[in-house]
């Protein structure tokens, strides 16, 4: 399996405690089932994959703590800060018609309900106040909020994002990147 073509779940944050367990920032609505004892996730330190096998799990705050099959130690996971956790594709659960992963939509052409093109998608952003899409417009990087009124539609098959931005939207994204 190419590290590529694996997903993101989640990134380790920091060792907790002395017996090698971390801290995981998820990137996942399903903490449960990707962060359970005998869940497989795999790592890429120094540029090699890994794969590691959840042996514990808890939620504290909000987030993951775990430990992994042959790592007790905190020495053992003290280099492990900031390394992705990833999951081959194939074992994401399905979803339910009309619901898609935020990944799928990287790569989708955005373009206006009336066929104005926009760009590709090369990423999603996400906050408190919401995830937004980032566009490679033709002019610089354009925020498309990940709004149901405002992306009408999405298909993730065809990759493809028709927008009805609100009055101003795109203008305004032209007008912050003239500023720099």
């Amino acid at each position: 399996m190419a590290w590529e073509d694996m997903v993101v779940v989640g990134r380790i944050a920091r060792p907790h405690g002395l017996r090698g367990h971390v801290v995981v920032n998820p990137e996942t609505d399903f903490i449960d089932e990707r962060f359970r004892p005998g869940a497989d996730v795999w790592i890429r330190p120094a540029g090699t994959e890994r794969r590691l096998t959840i042996a514990t799990a808890r939620v504290q705050g909000g987030r993951p703590v775990i430990a992994f099959d042959g790592l007790s130690r905190i020495e053992d996971v003290e280099g492990l800060s900031g390394l992705e956790l990833r999951i081959p594709e194939e074992a994401l659960q399905p979803l339910e018609p009309g619901r898609y992963y935020e990944h799928q939509l990287v790569g989708c052409a955005v373009e206006t309900t009336v066929g104005a093109p926009v760009g590709p998608v090369v990423r999603i952003e996400g906050g408190a106040g919401g995830s937004r899409l980032v566009v490679d417009g033709r002019r610089g990087e354009v925020l498309i909020p990940l709004a149901v009124d405002i992306c009408v539609e999405i298909d993730v098959a065809s990759k493809r994002i028709r927008i009805e931005p609100p009055e101003g939207l795109l203008d305004l994204n032209e007008t912050k990147r003239s500023r720099r």
